[in-house]
């Protein structure tokens, strides 16, 4: 049981706050032990996370197990598993380790994304019931792959038919679940938007058509900033496919501006990582900040990795008998995203880890 008094957020109150079974309370808990710390933030948020996934492939359970603890000691309390390729429901029972809303294995076609992740369908018209599968199987969310290299037309290129797509998010949505995808390039925008999806990952290549179109339907954009840091290294790597190497340049270049536009239209963005081969985990302060840097305020770009987004995936933020995820920090990181890197208390499940 513990007792802290400090700035609530994002109400911005300074007030008390109790901690007893695991639960936020605003009444006195008797017997509860002080805790320092002058602001009071709704557990971080991950919103495109693999825990189970490294630098070549799918990890042990083990492993996975140390990304999520190095997620948790970071502040990141809620993790939105954005594909994995091991079944990591052992990870939701462990009290000591993030809360993680699972999105299953990707969908994608043979040879249309990275070996060993995802589910490769055999023919497009696959999909729908592939989705209702995965929708079943998952937390409420499913994973598509909307673009990949191409390597007969040696650019990126659109794996489903708009139709299909349509058919597919239509299942979701009668099972209860939502539909990201995994999208960097133009082509492939469209149809996404079109059909009806909840979510993009990447967006590289939104244009502010498409951008207006999505905040007029309510879909989210998750940009992932820190990973599209590596686009130039994976150009270079593409010699054999020109196209695409400049392709990805020119979305790497533009991609702050298509944040800033995003921000402009009244899209809801939210912070991701993209953690798990290409980027260690804990990184999410450094998302938060590339998030600032794109346009968003510091207030914003805090909302995005907390309280907003908690909102959006469904989970409380502080309030009087909400479940005790939060993290305590010495000063305001509304005022100064880099104390995300300094948090005095991480509180989960009303446990104190640090």
């Amino acid at each position: 049981m513990y007792h802290l008094r400090g700035v609530v957020l994002p109400d911005g109150d300074e007030r008390d706050v109790w901690i007893g079974d695991g639960r936020i309370s605003f009444d006195p808990v008797d017997g509860a032990r002080s805790l320092d710390g002058a602001f009071l933030v709704p557990g971080l948020v991950d919103a495109h996370c693999h825990p189970g996934i490294g630098v070549h492939g799918p990890t042990t359970l083990e492993e996975a197990t140390e990304q999520a603890l190095t997620d948790r000691d970071a502040g990141t309390l809620l993790i939105r598993d954005c594909g994995v390729p091991i079944d990591i429901r052992p990870l939701q029972e462990r009290a000591d380790l993030p809360r993680i809303i699972r999105g299953g294995q990707h969908l994608a076609l043979p040879k249309r994304y990275v070996p060993k992740l995802g589910i490769d369908l055999e023919h497009p018209d696959r999909l729908p019931g592939a989705v209702a599968e995965q929708a079943r199987a998952g937390d409420g969310w499913v994973k598509i792959v909307g673009d990949w290299i191409d390597r007969a037309v040696g650019d990126l290129a659109p794996l489903w038919p708009d139709d299909v797509l349509a058919e597919a998010i239509k299942v979701a949505h009668e099972e209860g679940a939502r539909v990201t995808a995994h999208v960097f390039g133009e082509a492939a925008m469209p149809g996404l938007i079109n059909a009806g999806i909840d979510c993009l990952e990447h967006g590289t290549g939104l244009s502010a058509d498409l951008l207006a179109e999505m905040a007029r339907r309510g879909t989210a954009l998750v940009p992932t900033l820190i990973n599209i840091e590596n686009f130039p290294g994976i150009a270079d790597q593409a010699a054999k496919y020109p196209v695409y190497a400049a392709h990805m340049r020119a979305l790497h270049a533009g991609v702050t501006d298509m944040v800033g536009a995003a921000l402009d239209a009244g899209v809801a963005v939210y912070a991701g990582t993209d953690a798990g081969g290409m980027v260690e985990h804990g990184r999410l302060p450094d998302e938060v900040e590339a998030l600032h840097r794109a346009g968003m305020s510091e207030e914003q770009a805090l909302a995005a990795a907390s309280w907003a987004a908690r909102e959006w995936l469904g989970f409380e933020g502080i309030a009087d008998g909400a479940p005790a995820d939060l993290v305590v920090f010495d000063a305001d990181p509304r005022e100064d995203l880099s104390v995300l890197r300094r948090p005095r208390h991480v509180i989960l499940r009303g446990t104190l880890i640090r």
